[in-house]
C-alpha cells in the first residue's frame, strides 16, 4: 500500500512570522491571528499543495523553538480551539497538516524550568534536563548550571532519558494527534535528539496512526542513521539544497547529477528513503536572493519537483520573493504576507508549479521510480525517473541558448508533458532533443 508521502507536495509556512505577531509573547488574552491562514486555502489548492508543514504552533516566548507549553497554542496566534478549526478545514481540502516537534530543548519559561528556578535542588523537575547541576552558575545567572542547544542558553537542553520527560512529551504528540488529527511532525533538530526517544516517539505515533509521517531536521550525516525502520520515515534533504543552486549559479550541472546519483540512482546509498527536499525554507536564504540569474529559478523547481521524495516550498517563494539572513537575525525569511497583496505580484512562478505538481499526481515514476542520469554536461541534464508502469526522463539546459541534448531512451516516443505535448520520435535508440534556453522539458515514454 502507498503512503500519502508518495505523491506529496508541501507548502511551509513559519506561522509567527507569516502572522505578523509581535516578537516576545506579552499577549494575556489569544489573538486569533492565523485564522488568516484560511484564507489562503484556495491559493495552495491552486498550486497543487497536499501537505502543510507549519513551523512552531505551542506556546513560547520568542520564536517558537522555546517552547513554554506542548499543550497549549501560542496565544499569538490563538488557541486550541481555532486551531481545531483550522486544521479541519485544511483537511476538508485534502490538505494534510504537518507540525514542528520541538524536542531537544525548551524556553526559560517552560513551566518546569521556571520550577527549577523557584525550588533549587527541592524541585522534583531537576532531572528533566540535560546535564543539570548545582555546581555552578549559568551564563544567565541561574545558580546552576544547563545544558543548552549550540550554546543558547535561552534553550534549555531536556533529558530524553528521564521517563516522566519522555511521557510528557509523547502525552502531547498523542493530544495533538487526538485534538487537531494531525499526520505528522518534522522534527527539530533531530541530530542532538536520543535515538531511544525516537524509537519511543515512532512506536507511539503508529500505534494510533499507521501512515503518521516523522522527518527530522538533518543538516550533516548520513540520512539513514535516522531514516529507517526503527527510527524516523525521512529527513531534510540539505545536500541536495546546496547543489540545487549552487550547480546554477556555476553552471555546472555535474554537482546536483552527482548528488542525486549517489543518493538515489543504481546502488545509492538513500533508494529506500524518500526525503523531504526543499529549495528555502525559514533557517537560509531565500532561493531568488541565492541563485545569480532568476531565470534559473523555474529549472531548479523543475529538479525539486521530478526528483526522488517529496518538495516543498517555502511561503512567497512561489512569487520569487527575496531575502537574506543577517549574521544576528532571520526575521526577513520570515515576513508577514498577506494572500490579497500577491495577487498584484507575477503569477508565472506560481503557474509553473501547479503544472509541476499536476506532474506529479499523475506520473507515477515521478512519485515512486528510481533515478538515472542519462546525459550530464555543464549547461545541460537529463536523468530519468523509471518504474514498472513508466519511465520519465528530465532535460535541463540553464544556457542562454537553445540546447540539443542526445540521450537514449526505449519507447518509440515521448511526449512533452511539461509543454504542451510535444512529440518526439526514437532514432535508432536516441533523441537529439531541443531544449530551449533556460528551460526544462518533462518527457514521458509512450508507445506511438
Amino acid at each position: 500500500m502507498s503512503h500519502w508521502m508518495e505523491s506529496a507536495v508541501f507548502y511551509h509556512i513559519y506561522p509567527l512570522g507569516f502572522c505578523g505577531a509581535p516578537e516576545y509573547n506579552a499577549e494575556t488574552a489569544p489573538v486569533r491571528r492565523l485564522d488568516k491562514l484560511a484564507g489562503w486555502i484556495p491559493h495552495l489548492k491552486d498550486l497543487g499543495v497536499t501537505a502543510l508543514y507549519l513551523g512552531p504552533v505551542f506556546e513560547s516566548t520568542k520564536h517558537g523553538y522555546d517552547t513554554r507549553d506542548y499543550y497549549q497554542i501560542d496565544r499569538r496566534l490563538g488557541d486550541n480551539a481555532s486551531f481545531k478549526a483550522l486544521c479541519e478545514q485544511l483537511h476538508a481540502a485534502g490538505i494534510k497538516v504537518v507540525l514542528d516537534g520541538v524536542f531537544n530543548h525548551v524556553g526559560r519559561e517552560f513551566w518546569a524550568f521556571k520550577d527549577v528556578q523557584e525550588k533549587g535542588q527541592g524541585s522534583p523537575y531537576c532531572g528533566w534536563f540535560h546535564n543539570l547541576n548545582f555546581g555552578g552558575p549559568s551564563p544567565m545567572g541561574d545558580p546552576f548550571w544547563y545544558e543548552s542547544w549550540g550554546g543558547h542558553y535561552e534553550l534549555a537542553k531536556l533529558n530524553l532519558k528521564h521517563p516522566d520527560v519522555v511521557r510528557h512529551l509523547l502525552d502531547a504528540v498523542c493530544f495533538w494527534m487526538d485534538e487537531f488529527h494531525i499526520d505528522g511532525l518534522r522534527l527539530d533538530a533531530a541530530d542532538c535528539v536520543d535515538f531511544g526517544f525516537f524509537q519511543a516517539l515512532k512506536g507511539a505515533v503508529r500505534a494510533k496512526n499507521p501512515d503518521f509521517w516523522l522527518m527530522g531536521e538533518i543538516i550533516h550525516g548520513d540520512y539513514a542513521r535516522w531514516a529507517n525502520p526503527e527510527l524516523l520515515d525521512s529527513t531534510t534533504n540539505y545536500e541536495c539544497w546546496k547543489g540545487l543552486w549552487s550547480s546554477h549559479n556555476d553552471k555546472n550541472y555535474f554537482e546536483i547529477a552527482h548528488s542525486l546519483h549517489r543518493q538515489f540512482g543504481p546502488g545509492g546509498i538513500y533508494r529506500g528513503i524518500r526525503t523531504y527536499n526543499f529549495a528555502d525554507n525559514h533557517d537560509v536564504n531565500r532561493l531568488a536572493s541565492t541563485l545569480k540569474n532568476p531565470r534559473h529559478i523555474p529549472n531548479v523547481y523543475t529538479i525539486l519537483y521530478t526528483m526522488p521524495g517529496a518538495p516543498s516550498v517555502y511561503y512567497g517563494s512561489e512569487w520569487a520573493l527575496e531575502g537574506m539572513r543577517s549574521k544576528t537575525s532571520d526575521a526577513v525569511l520570515r515576513p508577514c504576507l498577506e494572500i490579497g497583496d500577491m495577487a498584484g505580484r507575477d503569477q508565472t512562478l506560481c503557474a509553473h508549479l501547479a503544472k509541476l505538481a499536476d506532474l506529479r499526481q499523475k506520473l507515477p515514476a515521478l512519485q515512486y521510480g528510481g533515478y538515472e542520469n542519462s546525459m550530464i554536461k555543464n549547461e545541460q541534464l537529463v536523468f530519468c525517473r523509471g518504474c514498472d508502469a513508466q519511465r520519465v526522463y528530465v532535460a535541463l539546459n540553464l544556457s542562454d541558448q537553445e540546447a540539443h541534448v542526445e540521450f537514449q531512451h526505449r519507447e518509440p516516443v515521448l511526449r512533452d508533458w511539461l509543454n504542451g505535448m510535444e512529440r518526439f520520435t526514437n532514432d535508432g535508440g536516441r533523441t537529439w532533443l531541443p531544449v530551449p534556453g533556460h528551460s526544462a522539458r518533462v518527457l514521458v515514454g509512450s508507445p506511438e
